[in-house]
């Protein structure tokens, strides 16, 4: 036994009934909207989890030990409603058509059952799942003990219970009994609300010390009501804890998983009239397989050949891998109707976009594929313009033909199209699937669909294998299913004669676009499985897929850039790059190219004689910016100016000249695009601009940020993560020191400084605090000697010996790097706080430089990942808290540690306290997160 899941069905059953409003009838007039709900739900939920034992429970009546307890107890709670009583053996019966075992007990209510099933589950060593959003059972939440809900897909826990209760799993009793509940008829005590709770119980420990303490209680309202109630409050935390020494007549051992009969529940979705779970499940089990859909009037199938799989990724069901694919290219609403009524009976769809650009701010729709099932896909053109897109085709079109385009195109007008596609793409009974599916989501929502939810397989591959390869669908259908797809110059050419997808004849559009569609389809029934099987379910569905639609928001917004800054920067910078050309010729002696790197080597190695020179296989000396800074370390000045040359051309070719023509014309604003299947440590990149990399403590990346403003009667507001990395290691390293002073607000470089180098942290040299900041800090990056020595220009046994002092005052890290390194070499990986799985290829290499720089970013990717997981955690949940507290703000901008938000200026004190809340309680460590926060008329001044 290791992983028990225990599911709320009581709770699954309201949430149903209350979540499917449409009326719901099978052919006897039985209501089923809560029975399809359930059914769809757990499914689900069993066909995504990992556990090898599962249950699910109930409540058998609604008189309790609590009643004899507190006969209020509930009783002020209407009958459930007409509709859904007759429901209630129905639920049950799908359970046992599921094959999944079910229990409940007189007496009792369901929470108790799971409590003590809990209980057993960890006891026994297994991991437990409660899949419940019953704020009633967050007492039960532990390292162990975790609850998933099933609507929102969030996990739950100890970090989320104490954001809603402000105290640990351990206290939630004492909250509840204070604060009491108004929907069970707990009564609490009067005037106390779960924030007045948890501020008593942190100031006195739990509710026997406020109780026994009260006459310290300093507000004489507040004092007196909780020593006239005091027996209501112990009488309330009788009542909100769970039993968890319930004497089960189910063994937890009787449920373990058993395998699922299709025939058996077959039967039960017939009887109920589930049509399109009925269908969903021939799809699967390949079942009772229904006949093709009438073909109607329709161009002619294409049938076209997919490779064979080469199953580079192991064995995998065959329909994923069939030798053949049929595309067929839809031209009229008939057709179009019947692939969205297709799509809508499944469940599930692949969908794709084609457009005129990969810029998705600036991008037009020209085409949309669709998939089902393995093999089988569709183009809907419908604005393409080529005359001769229809040549090497027999459209043989009939009644309920689109119009002719005036070049001859025969297809449906894209406003109609999207107007008939939107109820599928924004159906939350349908999951869209798409490959990178952020960008297509983008392109719809231009035209007014909000799609949701999806899956992205681009973003499962990465989640299972970040760092091994690729994401891009070319790369995964080679290596997964051992096909070559259609590369885009195949079908719109290349260089100066590339054709946008408007133009590309339908015969190639409709090839090259259903494939897309296909091995989307493909690839999410082959990898979505996987991400149960090897654990990674919580950092996809809580971590990576919420971000999608955040991320989506923030670039559609951008963030306005002011051009007369930019051009006036461009020129200043081109005059200092003239001077320091002037300045680097002199130096030589002669001009040369200074952007030439094999000149550059021959000037300082061959006609300086500088030290340190060595060629690579062209036979150039390299001349990359470690060895230019180890000469400029020496004291030669040439070097250090064509350094000082180089970041002053790469910010003015990046940023000064390109900014400007990156601005939307039609928004004022650029916007960057955020690739989240880009690092292997779970970091965000930006890029289309490049938003990321500008130089935070330079002057000049000072005055490229002043020209980042936001709009009229707004402020840019920053939050950044204060020392967020240094903070993970001594988490996870466990060191009492650097924890005391995180904890303390102390000065964590003069406290090293103090260890260190065995002097006062009062009044220390400044020098001596930032070697001891560089040591900090390269240490996570895996510092060798070496590097210390050139980063502080000091010999390299001074760098070593510091280095060796560090460790021996903190073994905890010395410990904790080794440990990284050993994991990376036993699994290929190591793992986040929160689970992440951060590849490390190159672990074993012969080749020791490669083998180093594996085992440095091993050590790296625990920390850096996990400042990664923090900040994305913090990002999903703003969007929600700012609107629910009624605040206007927008996230515009991720920077690493950092989010940047455009705020009315009449909002600010509230928006800041808010944001910086929810940042530093989003992960609880063993030492606080603190966040920063600053505002003001540009990025630069905010930051």
């Amino acid at each position: 036994m290791e992983h028990v899941f225990l599911i709320d069905g009581s709770g699954f059953i309201f949430r149903a009934f209350y979540g499917i409003k449409a009326e719901m009838t099978r052919s006897d007039g039985t209501p089923t909207n809560a029975v399809y709900g359930f059914t769809q739900m757990l499914l689900k939920m069993a066909g995504d989890t990992d556990a090898d034992h599962i249950a699910v429970v109930f409540d058998r009546a609604r008189k309790t030990f609590r009643s004899d307890i507190y006969p209020e107890y509930k009783a002020h709670r209407p009958p459930p409603p007409d509709d859904l009583i007759p429901q209630f053996d129905l639920v049950r019966e799908a359970t046992e058509a599921m094959n999944i075992s079910m229990v409940d007990m007189d007496g009792f209510e369901a929470d108790d059952l799971i409590a003590t099933y809990a209980r057993q589950a960890v006891e026994a060593g297994a991991d437990v799942t409660v899949v419940s959003s019953d704020k009633d059972l967050m007492q039960i939440v532990g390292p162990k003990v975790k609850m998933l809900d099933a609507m929102k897909n969030q996990e739950i826990g100890p970090d989320q219970v104490r954001e809603k209760f402000g105290v640990g799993p351990e206290r939630v009793i004492d909250v509840q009994a204070l604060a009491g509940d108004s929907s069970d008829n707990v009564p609490g005590v009067q005037g106390i609300g779960v924030k007045t709770a948890a501020g008593l119980i942190e100031e006195f420990g739990d509710l026997d010390g406020i109780l026994s303490r009260a006459e310290e209680i300093k507000q004489p309202k507040r004092r007196q009501v909780l020593i006239e109630q005091a027996d209501l409050a112990r009488i309330s935390r009788q009542l909100v804890t769970l039993r968890d020494d319930v004497p089960v007549e189910v063994p937890l051992q009787s449920f373990k998983v058993r395998d699922l009969d299709p025939e058996k529940l077959m039967a039960f979705l017939q009887a109920q009239d589930f049509k399109s779970l009925v269908t969903r499940i021939q799809s699967r089990y390949g079942i009772n397989a229904p006949p093709p859909p009438p073909q109607e009037t329709k161009a002619e199938p294409r049938k076209k050949p997919v490779a064979d799989a080469k199953q580079v990724s192991g064995a995998a069901p065959a329909d994923i891998f069939s030798g053949q694919a049929e595309y067929e290219l839809v031209q009229d609403k008939a057709r179009l109707k019947a692939w969205i009524a297709e799509a809508a009976e499944a469940g599930i769809v692949a969908v794709d976009t084609e457009t005129t650009s990969l810029n998705a701010m600036r991008a037009e729709l020209v085409g949309v594929s669709m998939s089902i099932k393995p093999g089988r896909a569709c183009y809907i053109p419908v604005a393409h313009s080529a005359p001769e897109a229809q040549a090497s085709l027999d459209l043989g079109l009939g009644e309920g033909d689109a119009p002719k385009a005036k070049d001859g195109i025969k297809q449906i007008k894209r406003d109609d199209a999207v107007k008939m596609l939107k109820p599928l793409l924004e159906d939350p009974t349908v999951l869209k699937i798409g490959h990178n599916v952020k960008y297509d989501a983008e392109i719809f929502a231009h035209y007014g669909v909000e799609v949701a939810p999806v899956d992205d397989t681009m973003l499962v591959s990465y989640v299972l294998e970040g760092g091994l390869h690729g994401h891009g669908m070319d790369d995964l259908a080679e290596l997964h299913l051992g096909h070559q797809t259609i590369k885009f110059k195949e079908v719109a050419g290349s260089g100066k004669a590339q054709m946008t997808f408007d133009q590309v004849p339908l015969d190639k559009a409709l090839d090259y676009a259903a494939e897309d569609a296909d091995i989307t389809c493909r690839l999410h029934r082959l990898l979505k499985p996987r991400l149960a099987r090897e654990h990674m379910v919580s950092i996809y569905e809580v971590m990576e897929r919420p971000l999608i639609g955040v991320l989506a928001a923030m670039e559609r917004t951008g963030i306005r850039v002011e051009p007369r800054v930019l051009k006036d920067l461009s020129a200043d910078f081109a005059g200092r790059l003239a001077d320091l050309e002037v300045e680097i010729h002199r130096a030589a002696g002669h001009e040369f190219n200074i952007a030439s790197p094999k000149q550059l080597g021959e000037i300082l190695f061959d006609e300086m004689g500088l030290a340190g020179g060595k060629k690579g296989k062209t036979g150039a000396y390299g001349t990359g910016a470690d060895v230019l800074e180890g000469l400029a370390a020496d004291g030669h000045e040439l070097p250090a100016r064509v350094l000082d040359w180089r970041q002053l051309a790469k910010l003015k070719s990046t940023y000064t000249d390109t900014l400007v023509e990156q601005i939307n014309p039609a928004t004022g604003r650029v916007h960057t695009n955020y690739g989240q299947a880009i690092a292997s440590t779970g970091r965000l990149s930006s890029n289309d601009p490049n938003l990321q990399n500008i130089p935070v403590r330079t002057e000049e990346g000072r005055k490229i940020r002043q020209a980042f403003v936001p709009d009229d009667g707004h402020l840019l507001l920053s939050a950044d993560y204060s020392q967020i990395e240094l903070r993970l290691l001594a988490h996870v390293a466990d060191i009492e020191v650097l924890k005391d002073a995180f904890r303390d607000g102390a000065d964590i470089h003069a406290i090293t400084a103090s260890q260190v180098f065995g002097v006062p942290a009062e009044g220390m040299d400044p020098m001596v605090r930032r070697q001891a900041k560089a040591i900090n800090f390269g240490i996570i990056y895996g510092i060798s000697a070496f590097g210390l020595a050139r980063q502080l220009g000091i010999g390299r046994g001074e760098a070593a010996a510091y280095i060796d002092a560090y460790f021996e005052r903190y073994p905890g890290i010395r410990a904790y790097m080794d440990q990284a390194k050993e994991q990376a070499r036993e699994h290929g990986y190591v793992t986040t706080l929160y689970g992440r799985k951060c590849h490390a290829p190159g672990i074993e290499d012969k080749n020791s430089a490669r083998r180093n720089f594996a085992e440095r970013a091993a050590i790296n990717a625990p920390i850096q990942g996990g400042a990664a997981d923090i900040i994305k955690r913090a990002m999903i949940r703003l969007p929600g808290e700012l609107a629910a507290a009624g605040l206007r703000a927008a996230m515009l901008l991720q920077v690493h540690d950092e989010l940047i938000f455009e705020v009315p200026e009449t909002e600010l004190e509230a928006t800041a306290e808010l944001v910086k809340r929810i940042m530093e309680s989003v992960a609880q460590l063993d030492v606080p997160l603190v966040v920063d926060t600053g505002h003001g008329a540009n990025w630069d001044e905010a930051h």
